[in-house]
């Protein structure tokens, strides 16, 4: 859930902010004078958006991507079951 408060309620109520933001994945976007300032959210999504952006600007990553799901959708793909054989993952 994404909520915005102000500058001093985000200060009065800081550590609970910081236990919603880890437990629940809460955000908050924090205002000064009415105008968006800053956000609060966990370092587990923070990390997960860095890591989306820097693939997302890979552009050679991201061709490499865009063709791999273009085999999919030809069927070129190999089925799990055959990867689990292969690497010697089935029981």
């Amino acid at each position: 859930m994404t909520r915005t408060l102000p500058i001093t309620e985000a200060r009065n109520t800081l550590p609970t902010l910081v236990e919603n933001a880890k437990k629940k994945l809460d955000e908050y976007i924090i205002t000064v004078k009415g105008s968006p300032a800053a956000i609060l959210l966990s370092i587990d999504e923070y990390e997960s958006l860095r890591e989306t952006l820097e693939i997302m600007s890979d552009k050679k990553l991201m061709k490499e991507i865009k063709e791999a799901e273009e085999e999919i959708k030809q069927g070129k793909g190999i089925p799990w079951e055959q990867v689990k054989k292969d690497l010697g993952w089935e029981d």
